[in-house]
């Protein structure tokens, strides 16, 4: 691969994080991927496609493109790393890291105005890379919230003249009470079975803190004791997608030391993109001395929640709830973790709810971590295309496993007038065991 100084137009990829030399070379170019791919679906351009991006990267590494190249830039961009292509490539050929490292390739040698540099710098590295800052910002959102300055915004009109509106829509409200690590523990319901850690995260643990708390209900309910060790921080996946590897690697070995310990027999996750980034760990920190064989170890231990209860099974039948419902796969559920039966079977275990497939379930909804803040344009074609897909469907309730589709797919709904709920994986399997545990009568009765 060629390595040349970095310079104004610098051709060649060089220093850390460089894509896979293997990875380039394993791609045929047989096209399988263009018809899973979202951009290409929407665009039909060679380009937009992880083939056409395939062929920037590699000349790139052969000299032939400069790292600088709008295109080759743009393109990087503009690919939401949503993995569809990998699920089908008849390959193997590991397009995320290919996409990943020319990210990091492209922070790492091109110059960026101090205003970026300044954002990059607050956003991941102070307020990601530190529990107690996320939930700071997490207060001043939902002081925001309550002071009523959402609906003054909304009607002046100001935030759509700064471009902000599209941010708005998918702002998440911020829970009552974060989930604070080592604060809350769940003991086992019934015969134990084994101990597991929960992963808390960043925007989960602060916006979405009661699908934590419905999950370690569920895991409980089938007789595990849940644990939310208190050293451990965001996964790292905004980061590391955004080009940042360095700040992904220090938040890896974070969670690789705070949940790793041997008294836990898995690491639950519970969002859909931060699993997909543990269980890489191992690639992220492939050159580290120390930790490149803690991250191998680490990563076999960590399971989605539905996966994790998929393996281990069901111990105590969930109540009936009457509800037409829809699944949406998240992109790094279906197409990173491979993960798409297990939702489903869960699913089809509540009594009374009537699961109905949308058409492209598996077709990315273009939220895709902090995407639909940038290519608004593109995130808000996919957007309406997923909204309309599921609301074919007459669905009641439409479900994830993803924090960023759910808000991204609830903006939608709500731009359209649509009173149709979307809600979380284990929120649903949770409430219905709650109508399981109202309908069993008293002890002695």
């Amino acid at each position: 691969m060629t390595s040349n100084t970095t310079t104004p137009g610098l051709r060649g990829f060089s220093g850390p994080d460089q894509p896979p030399e293997d990875v380039i070379r394993s791609c045929v170019h047989c096209g399988f991927c263009l018809p899973v791919c979202p951009t290409y679906r929407e665009t039909y351009r060679e380009r937009s496609s992880p083939r056409g991006r395939i062929w920037l990267i590699k000349a790139v590494a052969d000299g032939e493109l400069d790292i600088s190249d709008s295109v080759f830039q743009e393109e990087m961009s503009l690919c939401l790393n949503c993995r569809a292509c990998e699920a089908i490539c008849p390959s193997g050929v590991k397009y995320g890291e290919l996409v990943e490292s020319a990210r990091a390739q492209i922070v790492q040698h091109e110059a960026q105005p101090i205003a970026a540099r300044a954002a990059r710098k607050v956003g991941f590295d102070i307020l990601l890379g530190s529990p107690r800052a996320t939930r700071l910002a997490a207060r001043g959102a939902r002081l925001y919230e309550r002071a009523g300055l959402d609906r003054f915004t909304e009607s002046t009109g100001i935030l759509g003249r700064l471009g902000l509106d599209h941010a708005d829509a998918i702002r998440p409200e911020m829970s009552e009470e974060f989930l604070v690590p080592g604060r809350e523990h769940w003991p086992a319901i019934g015969p134990r079975r084994g101990t597991v850690a929960l992963l808390a995260g960043c925007i989960m643990s602060t916006a979405f803190a009661e699908v934590h708390r419905a999950t370690a209900r569920v895991l409980a309910r089938n007789g595990f004791d849940v644990v939310v060790p208190p050293t451990q921080g965001c996964c790292g996946a905004l980061a590391v997608h955004s080009g940042e590897a360095d700040t992904g690697r220090k938040l890896a070995r974070k969670n690789i030391d705070g949940l790793g310990g041997p008294e836990f027999d898995a690491v639950i996750v519970n969002a859909a993109g931060c699993g997909a980034a543990i269980k890489e760990y191992d690639f992220l920190l492939r050159e580290d001395p120390v930790y490149a064989t803690k991250a191998a170890r680490f990563v076999e231990r960590v399971k989605d929640a539905s996966e994790f209860l998929a393996e281990v099974g069901l111990v105590a039948d969930p109540g009936r709830l009457e509800v037409r419902a829809t699944y949406q796969d998240a992109c790094h559920l279906a197409h990173a973790q491979r993960i798409t039966k297990q939702p489903r079977d869960l699913l089809r275990a509540i009594p009374g709810l009537e699961l109905t497939e949308m058409r492209e379930s598996d077709l990315c909804c273009g939220s895709a971590g902090i995407y639909n803040l940038f290519e608004k344009d593109m995130a808000g074609r996919l957007r309406e295309r997923k909204v309309t897909n599921a609301l074919e469907t007459s669905a009641d309730l439409i479900i994830s496993a993803n924090p960023g589709c759910i808000l991204q797919i609830r903006a939608g709904l709500e731009a359209r007038g649509s009173d149709v709920r979307v809600e979380h994986l284990m929120t649903v399997l949770d409430r219905a065991y709650q109508q399981s545990e109202s309908a069993e009568p008293p002890a002695g009765g």
